[in-house]
């Protein structure tokens, strides 16, 4: 992105691999420079020859990347069997390296290229892993995961030239499904972990251990802040804190460290955004896996279920190998819509992008990835003046367009960059106006203020002089984190209520004139 970036504020779009002579020429670009490789340029002689929608060729779109021989590192293995822990060894003995990962507070604890090896194949997020695969110019790039992953892997990055080696692990410690349910909260004991798949179904098996065991509990799902997210954990690790048993979403399958001695699944279905489902083998492993951590007081580590009926799924699902993966994501770079758009002559991304979309070739190695959320920022923007790459932009940025209060923070941000250039963060929201959540709605509501913080953050790094309230931003995230702490310190149970569509982020003016 950071590159995106230096091309907007050039005379001339710097272009990627992809962009041939002919094309070029018709549309009247000159760019500082143009990688003329055979590979490249194929057998095309002229523009009516050349399909901007064929993706079948990805790696070529990464010049820098391309230049350079690269030596990329699997480090594949089940959970806690210490590949991540090689990988991150190279960090020490490197003099720069940069993090990819699935998670923000993971981010916290590495700070060296890595990645999440079965990402790839995820349907919302995929591209961005397989962008950091294909794109990423190093000497050396280590991607950590499931075995599942290696196959394909391997295939995609035989185009590249690169140098693969593959580096098998095996857990640690021993992780032992039981033959019996917890049955009952009644049963649960320090250091356990349930898992849950709602944040409603988190506080309600919360309130019920602390009632019936009188054992305090930490939790962990994806909408807290990673600040708090990290609080929490630090405070179920660490023996002394009194925070015996932890109740958390999938999140912490991602790889969190966490000295759980027996995980407890409340269920084995989840709703995934669209349906309701079961969980799937690797989802299975990957969060089972983190009972049992290596190095902690526990030697072994344990997993059951809640109900006894879904011990049978269980015990098969850790018993087989993952799915090998087939695809991985993909999705179109700035430069290929921005082509695209001269060559139809609009700059409406919402129907270009659908367009774009159902014309896109593939190779059978990839799978556009889920586009739906861009897409309804696109519908968004596509009614302001801005320009094409501010439009991409404002779609790649990590907003939640089903939730009420961060939708109308990004619709702000967009409106007031479209009329002015310049977004203060005081003109849609005023320090000192939050206070500690009283309700479940009301902490929902400060979640979403906190995403809408973190937007703004993440605007300021790509548009630095537009969004000039950086550090305004994030001393407000630390506070609403706080907050947050606060309420789930002193927590006490209820129902929530359902939430009015009408919320909005405005709320929280309440003196700013």
């Amino acid at each position: 992105m950071a590159a995106l970036l230096r091309r907007r504020k050039s005379p001339s779009p710097v272009l990627h691999d992809t962009i041939l002579l002919p094309v070029l020429s018709k549309l009247k670009i000159s760019p500082p420079y143009l990688w003329h490789n055979s590979r490249c340029l194929g057998n095309v002689s002229s523009s009516t020859d050349f399909d901007l929608t064929d993706l079948t060729r990805p790696h070529m779109w990464y010049p820098n990347a391309r230049r350079k021989k690269r030596n990329v590192f699997l480090h594949v293995g089940p959970t806690n069997s210490g590949k991540t822990h090689n990988a991150l060894k190279q960090l020490e003995l490197s003099s720069s390296g940069i993090y990819c990962g699935p998670l923000r507070l993971l981010a916290w604890e590495v700070a060296r290229r890595l990645n999440k090896a079965n990402m790839v194949g995820c349907r919302t997020r995929g591209f961005s892993f397989t962008r950091a695969l294909l794109g990423i110019a190093s000497d050396e790039l280590h991607v950590c995961g499931d075995p599942a992953a290696v196959p394909l892997i391997q295939k995609i990055l035989e185009a590249t030239g690169d140098v693969v080696e593959v580096r098998y692990y095996e857990r640690l410690s021993p992780l032992v499904p039981l033959k019996v349910p917890l049955g009952s909260f009644s049963n649960i004991r320090t250091g356990d972990c349930v898992v849950a798949f709602s944040r409603y179904n988190i506080y309600k098996i919360k309130r019920r251990i602390e009632n019936e065991r009188l054992l305090p509990c930490s939790v962990v799902y994806g909408s807290l802040p990673p600040e708090t997210r990290t609080k929490q954990a630090t405070m179920f690790n660490d023996e002394g804190n009194g925070f015996d048993v932890l109740v958390a979403s999938d999140a912490i399958g991602m790889g969190l460290n966490l000295n759980i001695s027996r995980l407890i699944f409340s269920t084995l279905e989840k709703f995934d955004g669209t349906c309701r489902r079961q969980l799937t083998i690797p989802e299975i492993k990957q969060i089972a896996g983190r009972a049992g951590r290596f190095g902690s007081k526990y030697p072994a580590g344990e997993v059951t279920c809640l109900h006894e009926g879904d011990l049978p799924l269980l015990h098969s699902s850790l018993a087989s190998p993952s799915p090998v993966l087939k695809q991985a994501g993909l999705f179109p770079t700035f430069d290929l819509l921005s082509l695209y758009s001269r060559l139809h002559s609009t700059t409406s991304l919402h129907p270009m992008l659908e367009k774009f979309l159902e014309e896109a070739k593939l190779s059978p190695d990839y799978f556009i990835s889920d586009a739906e959320e861009m897409l309804k920022v696109a519908a968004v923007v596509d009614k302001l003046p801005l320009t094409l790459y501010d439009k991409y932009l404002f779609c790649m940025s990590p907003v939640d367009m089903n939730d009420d209060i961060s939708a109308q923070g990004l619709i702000q941000f967009a409106e007031n960059y479209a009329k002015k250039g310049l977004v203060r963060l005081r003109e849609i929201f005023t320090p000192g106006s939050l206070a500690v959540p009283k309700t479940h709605n009301e902490l929902r509501e400060l979640e979403s203020v906190h995403e809408v913080l973190d937007l703004y953050v993440w605007l300021s790094f790509r548009l630095e002089d537009s969004f000039p309230d950086r550090e305004l931003a994030s001393s407000q995230k630390e506070i609403c984190s706080g907050l947050i702490e606060e309420f789930l310190g002193r927590f006490v149970w209820q129902k929530p209520l359902k939430i009015s569509s009408k919320l909005s982020f405005l709320k929280h003016r309440r003196s700013l004139r």
